[in-house]
């Protein structure tokens, strides 16, 4: 059995969803740092360096030379948050995402003519909110971390100079551990906690087609597989006033990280100007609820047993696009200047809409700069700056869950700053 422990509470949240994070849903962008500064136009048709692994792996027929990506992002997240907030206490401070680190790291090696191989590990997706000890929002969701690691082996195969395609099947770990408290009316009692700590590993792929359309155009096209999660091990519930005290169940969780259609277009102006575009479609409508469900021993007390048989959160996530254009400037052999702008969707839907996931949709304006002082290394870097529209979270219950949750109702006010920077170097 998987090593898994879920400690959740009666009725309450348990979610995959979104910190303030450069990407819609709980997906992340942040997997090439010289994309990063295009806006991540231009992401399946470009292959600037070895980052083309995930971006489209047919582009590696486009390196001729072996060569090694590796880099890493930050994400510095803010988030006002005001209203109401909980019926039974607590404050709205906002800024519950601390500083997110995502690192990458991807190596391409030229065969022949004809046959290229590489990988990549990267994190396709990611979260994480933090909220303080006295925050309202504690009772629908205190803390949420997860993290999926990728490691992607790829070949890739050049039909002629105009087309390529390339293929990699995706090992995909992942890690996680999602919290809320429980409140006890009674005087002197202490208030539970709710947590699901676990991990899995699961296989996918990633596949994509590169075409040189005309001397100045190219097209790309990328799929990248949904992957298909389950968790393994025990539900722990301790809560005094159903004298509960670190009860354990077996249970199971289910989850599908979407599949998602990258297709852009790179066309050079001239020897100095670039531009790019592009749009990605992703399938969060799988997102349609997050199940729990235990085993109960026979003879398990009937609230116990009609509360944590089977724990349900509703989700109804839709399908978002997310659109980008781009651009970039080679001012001299060593120096090239970039800039972009994209739109992204959310997934979220204004009545499921949780502290766990309060984002809306986001624009994103970013810059980047690359500096090769050598033929056989590249420095880039980028900067993004990333503002949602405003959002509302409205969430209630009914029956006992009432009594331990209450209701929540806040503003959501996001921004977040990213910085990126990689080193390529060629062999």
């Amino acid at each position: 059995m998987k090593k898994v422990m879920l400690k959740t509470s009666l009725g309450v949240a348990i979610a995959l969803a979104s910190g303030q994070l450069l990407a819609s849903g709980f997906a992340l962008n942040e997997q090439s740092i010289s994309g990063m500064g295009t806006g991540f136009a231009g992401r399946s048709s470009s292959a600037d360096d070895a980052s083309t692994v995930f971006g489209n792996p047919a582009g590696m027929s486009r390196l001729k030379r072996e060569q090694i990506t590796v880099g890493g992002a930050a994400i510095i997240a803010k988030s006002k948050i005001s209203g109401p907030g909980s019926s039974i206490n607590g404050e709205t401070d906002g800024d519950m995402v601390p500083v997110v680190g995502v690192p990458m790291g991807y190596y391409v090696k030229p065969i022949d003519d004809h046959w290229s191989v590489g990988f990549g590990v990267y994190v396709p997706f990611g979260l994480v909110t933090d909220y303080g000890s006295d925050d309202a929002a504690r009772f629908w969701g205190k803390k949420s971390h997860v993290e999926v690691v990728t490691f992607q082996p790829t070949v890739s195969y050049a039909f002629n100079d105009k087309v390529s395609i390339g293929f990699g099947p995706t090992f995909n770990r992942i890690e996680g551990e999602l919290g809320s408290n429980l409140y006890n009316p009674f005087p002197g009692g202490t208030q539970g906690e709710v947590k699901i700590k676990g991990d899995d590993t699961a296989v996918g792929y990633n596949v994509g087609l590169m075409v040189q359309a005309t001397d100045r155009t190219r097209l790309g096209l990328t799929y990248h597989s949904m992957v298909d999660y389950k968790l393994e091990g025990k539900t722990k519930v301790s809560y005094q006033p159903l004298g509960l005290d670190a009860n354990k169940f077996d249970a199971t969780l289910k989850i599908k990280t979407p599949e998602s259609v990258d297709f852009s277009v790179t066309h050079e102006l001239d020897d100095q100007w670039t531009l790019y575009a592009g749009s990605t479609w992703t399938r969060w409508s799988r997102l349609e609820n997050i199940t729990v469900k235990n085993e109960l021993p026979a003879g398990t007390n009937p609230i116990v047993g009609g509360a944590f048989g089977s724990i349900v959160e509703e989700q109804n996530w839709h399908d978002t696009w997310a659109h980008a254009i781009g651009a970039s400037y080679k001012v001299n052999k060593q120096w090239t200047l970039r800039t972009g702008f994209s739109v992204d969707q959310s997934p979220t839907n204004n009545h499921d809409r949780s502290p766990r996931i309060p984002t809306g949709d986001r624009r994103i304006f970013s810059l980047g700069a690359g500096w090769s002082p050598t033929e056989d290394m590249t420095i880039d870097v980028a900067y993004s700056y990333l503002w949602e529209e405003d959002t509302k979270v409205n969430n209630s219950t009914e029956g006992l869950a009432a009594n331990l949750k209450g209701t929540y109702q806040a503003k959501y006010e996001n921004s977040a700053h990213g910085v990126g920077a990689s080193l390529t170097y060629r062999f």
